[in-house]
């Protein structure tokens, strides 16, 4: 291995803004950014590594994060912090520029779980559980994915019956974030008197949930899932979401989420092509810094024009959510070509650093792990190349 002495820092932010994305930015959206930006630079980075290599939750980031005023999703009202779809955009894209596992936990809380009742709740629901989960007081989660029911989500197993002033869930899933910590879960189940696929709320203690840690993954280490087991879990007839009756209540949670991890993705591609810049201008081979060798030039090049590519898309999402016009098919879009650019360029990161590539150190081998679960969550390259490909061609590829 090479000697890190010297690169201290590597991983701190430098800037892409070829295209002038910061213009178009507002005085509150412009706080926002630089207020997460100098939180990742200053607390996350210097301590993450060793959460993410022991497979911890940071909870002191977490706190901190707590006090920053950025959880809520563009929620209106109920403590939620006022933030334009960009703002939200912004904030998903410098915490993954820190830490994929803490962009992923704020995705899961504030993107699925607050969203879900948000959108889908009781006024009453919405009083009871938002202005704490914007302080991070309490941790929701989103429990939709089964084992035998990962792209095809809509065939989930999971029931629901009806009985008196109670529904019972019956069923499992898997791969749900915070599942094993949250305060209150948002369960999707099919009602087995319709059929239809619905929403509710299980809270932190109910009798016969129960949730065990997946252990062994090689990505977001800092953060949980959950395989989840619902063993005739009752709950009261008012925890079920009123606008949650049927999937496309889910998925209409789905595609605001898919928006954020393609801002996501251009984080994880910022932190690449940042890091990459930074140690070959401070490396030197051959008596000079590896930037003066056209190759890597090119290559830099390269990887800038694909981060500015994903800036532009993102800028282009957050302007169609301002205007609510934001389809399906363009946040599969978005999401599929970022996540897939973010994964080139953090391999070509990784390779430009040599020997210390594959060192947390240098903090890109964390974000070439990570992406690939951002590559995969939320809908599949495929799964989203094919909603794109039914809607330019007509025709469904897909059941």
């Amino acid at each position: 291995m090479e000697n890190t002495e010297g690169f201290e820092d590597v991983g701190r932010s430098r800037g892409t803004d070829f295209f002038g994305i910061a213009d178009q930015l507002t005085g509150e959206e412009r706080d926002y950014l630089l207020r997460t930006r100098a939180f990742v630079d200053n607390e996350v980075l210097p301590a993450i590594n060793g959460y993410w290599e022991r497979a911890e939750i940071p909870w002191p980031l977490v706190e901190s994060m707590s006090k920053l005023g950025i959880v809520g999703e563009g929620i209106v009202g109920y403590g939620c912090p006022p933030m334009s779809p960009m703002a939200t955009g912004l904030i998903h894209m410098e915490l993954s520029r820190g830490d994929g596992s803490l962009g992923t936990l704020l995705g899961v809380h504030a993107g699925l779980g607050m969203q879900s009742i948000a959108m889908l709740g009781s006024e009453e629901q919405r009083q009871r559980w938002l202005p704490a989960m914007a302080r991070l007081d309490r941790l929701s989660a989103f429990a939709l994915t089964e084992s035998r029911h990962g792209s095809d989500s809509v065939a989930l197993e999971t029931s629901a019956r009806r009985e008196g002033d109670e529904w019972v869930l019956t069923g499992e899933k898997k791969w749900i974030g915070l599942g094993m910590l949250a305060d209150v879960v948002v369960v999707w189940a099919r009602d087995v008197a319709d059929g239809q696929v619905k929403g509710f709320l299980v809270e932190k203690g109910t009798p016969g949930y129960e949730a065990r840690r997946i252990d062994g993954k090689g990505s977001l280490r800092a953060v949980w899932q959950a395989q989840i087991t619902l063993s005739d879990v009752r709950i009261p007839a008012e925890n079920h979401l009123p606008g949650a009756t049927s999937f496309k209540a889910a998925a209409r949670v789905l595609a605001g989420t898919r928006n954020t991890v393609a801002w996501a993705a251009l984080g994880h591609a910022t932190a690449a092509y940042e890091v990459a810049i930074t140690y070959c201008s401070r490396r030197r081979q051959f008596g000079k810094p590896l930037v003066s060798f056209q190759i890597v030039q090119d290559r830099l090049v390269k990887m800038l024009a694909e981060v500015c590519s994903m800036q532009l898309y993102c800028l282009r999402l957050a302007r169609l959510i301002e205007e609510g016009r934001l389809t399906d098919t363009i946040a599969a879009l978005a999401k599929m070509n970022n996540t897939r650019k973010a994964r080139q360029v953090i391999a070509e990161a990784r390779d430009l650093l040599g020997g210390n590539g594959i060192l947390l150190d240098f903090h890109v081998m964390r974000h070439m792990a990570d992406i690939e679960a951002i590559h995969t969550y939320e809908g599949t390259e495929t799964m989203q190349t094919l909603i794109v490909g039914r809607d330019i061609t007509g025709i469904g590829a897909f059941a």
